[in-house]
């Protein structure tokens, strides 16, 4: 089942991450050079602080990526919400 694109995505909010189910960006040379690419883009949804919550355009998977691991949070915890 493929899940249909979050409704609160907007093509003017996008994030260059890999895909962990597609892995549609595996053999681009743009995206190798981490340069930002024009297929390979996500939907930026939202974030929490360091951690970001982003859909796939391609296959749709909606998954959450904290860009700054290893870093405290303001309530002491190892990992932000």
């Amino acid at each position: 089942m493929r899940l249909p694109i979050d409704p609160r995505a907007d093509l003017a909010r996008r994030a260059w991450v890999a895909c962990p189910v597609c892995d549609d960006a595996r053999h681009c040379a743009a995206c190798a050079d981490r340069r930002n690419c024009a297929e390979h883009w996500r939907y930026l949804i939202s974030n929490d602080g360091p951690v970001i919550h982003v859909q796939c355009p391609r296959c749709a998977h909606l998954w959450s990526l904290n860009t700054r691991p290893g870093v405290t949070c303001r309530d002491g915890s190892g990992s932000c919400p």
